[in-house]
């Protein structure tokens, strides 16, 4: 039992099937992937950072993704700003929305980062 994961989702319980439902998807595209909790998030590494799971603020869910050279679309927006940790954005309401495009974004990040 994680207490960092425990932490970020205090007040957000809400969020939590959403994380655990990713996790699940995420941990079927490979052996080599390190799930590492941060104080705010958890971030997901292969040789490098692919993904940050984020529950942002009570009402937004964030995927954090590293797909540089990936043109963005209408699900994952693009991250202009300079020295971000990320370069597309998915935002979350809920776990009926981590749907197959949702996975198919986060496979070409990690994809990415192989």
């Amino acid at each position: 039992k994680n207490s960092l994961v425990d932490a970020q989702y205090k007040g957000k319980e809400h969020f939590k099937p959403i994380y655990d439902h990713l996790l699940k998807e995420i941990s079927k595209f490979g052996k080599d992937i390190e799930v590492a909790p941060k104080k705010a998030y958890v971030s997901m590494r292969r040789k490098k950072q692919f993904a940050m799971l984020i529950p942002a603020t009570k009402t937004r869910y964030e995927i954090g993704l590293n797909a540089k050279g990936i043109k963005g679309d209408a699900l994952a927006e693009e991250i202009t700003k300079a020295n971000s940790m990320c370069s597309h954005k998915i935002k979350l309401t809920s776990e009926k929305e981590v749907n197959k495009k949702v996975v198919a974004w986060i496979k070409k990040a990690y994809d990415n980062a192989g």
